[in-house]
This record gives C-alpha cells, sequence and structure tokens, in this order.
C-alpha cells in the first residue's frame, strides 16, 4: 500500500512538473485530462477521491486508537509503534496524493482559461490588425465623403439663392398681377362706359333716322 502512494504522488508530481514547464507532452496531458473530465470521468474520479479520504480518516482512527491504547496500558510495545507510524505515514502519502490531485486539477482549469485568454487576445489582435490594416480605405472614404459634403453644401446654398431670387420674381409678379387686374378692372369699367355710350348714341342715331324718315314721307305725301 505504502508503495503505490509513493508511486501515485511521483505520477501527480511528474503531472505537475509537466503543467508548469513547457514541453511537448503538455499539450497531449491537457487533452487527455479534457477528455476525462467529460462523460462520467468526474463521477468516477470524486467516487476514488472519496475513497481514499475515508481510507485515510480510517487509518487515522486507527493510529488514534493505538496511541490511546498505548497512553491506557502505560506500555511501548515496539509493534504497536510501528503499526502507529504506518497508519501515519500511509493517512499522510493519502493526504498528500489528494491535495496533489486537487492542486493538478486547478492548474488544468487555470491553463484552460489561459489558453481561452491567449486565444481571445489572438483574435483581438487580428481584429486590431484588420482594423489597422482598413484605417487608410475608411480615411479616404472619409474624404471623399468630406468633400461631396462640401458639394452639396455649395450645392444648397445655390438653391437657396435661386429659390430666394424665385420669391422675389414671385414677388414681383405677384405685384405685377395685382396691378395688371387693377388696369384691368379699369379697362372693363371704361368699356362698360363706352358700351353704354355706345347704346346711347345708337338709340339717338336709331331715334334720328326715324325722325328722317317721317319727314321724308310727309314731302312724299
Amino acid at each position: 500500500m505504502i508503495q503505490v502512494l509513493f508511486a501515485l504522488i511521483f505520477a501527480e508530481m511528474a503531472l505537475i512538473v509537466l503543467f508548469i514547464f513547457k514541453n511537448p507532452l503538455r499539450k497531449t496531458v491537457i487533452m487527455g485530462l479534457d477528455r476525462i473530465k467529460r462523460g462520467s470521468g468526474p463521477i468516477v474520479v470524486q467516487t476514488v477521491g472519496g475513497t481514499v479520504f475515508v481510507v485515510m480518516l480510517a487509518t487515522l482512527y486507527n493510529a488514534v486508537a493505538i496511541k490511546r491504547r498505548q497512553m491506557r496500558d502505560a506500555t511501548t510495545d515496539s509493534t504497536d509503534q510501528i503499526l502507529c507510524a504506518r497508519h501515519l505515514l500511509g493517512a499522510s502519502l493519502m493526504g498528500f496524493s489528494l491535495f496533489l490531485v486537487l492542486t493538478i486539477d486547478r492548474l488544468h482549469h487555470y491553463i484552460r482559461e489561459l489558453r481561452i485568454w491567449r486565444k481571445s487576445i489572438e483574435a483581438l489582435k487580428k481584429q486590431n490588425q484588420a482594423l489597422e490594416d482598413e484605417k487608410p480605405a475608411v480615411s479616404k472614404q472619409i474624404k471623399v465623403m468630406e468633400e461631396e459634403k462640401a458639394t452639396l453644401q455649395e450645392r444648397i446654398k445655390e438653391l437657396e439663392t435661386q429659390l430666394e431670387e424665385k420669391s422675389k420674381e414671385a414677388s414681383r409678379a405677384g405685384a405685377s398681377a395685382v396691378a395688371l387686374k387693377k388696369q384691368s378692372d379699369g379697362f372693363l369699367i371704361e368699356y362698360e362706359r363706352l358700351l353704354e355710350e355706345n347704346q346711347k348714341l345708337r338709340s339717338q342715331l336709331q331715334s334720328l333716322d326715324r325722325k328722317f324718315s317721317y319727314s321724308d314721307i310727309k314731302k312724299f305725301l
């Protein structure tokens, strides 16, 4: 049992060294742990860890029981001392192995987070580089748009000037139309007056014609 625990601890320490220092095997180990943490892997690991923890508590209990028996009997049996030391050594090794398992789990988690952050940073760098590459085209487009804006502003000013001139012309035309209307009204009044006078003259002319016709008839008779 002690040899197995020592082998387990050395294997865990080797994994920690592989995690800490950059080497060709680190990526393979990380991929293996990724696969272990998928599916039913975490349940198996938790079950094994819980079993080791229970065995460690039982070993500690046995060591404490031997110590109490020695204190109660006031004896120093070498066999009991060897058993107590063996139990304490086994419990220590199991506790240390559990601690190393937790350390490996946290290191694996932090390395994955670090890889994700690195990928995000690389993506941001690529985006920044793309934006830097697009800056000349964007600045050129902005310059063209500013020129178009200046041209449109000049055109708007010209249109405003033309509109103002057209408004003045329309005002003048309106004034002329009012004057022409007044003049037309005057002409209409004068036309009506002349029409009345013409009618009077016609009436007078007809009366004269009738008089002349009557006098001619008398002469003839």
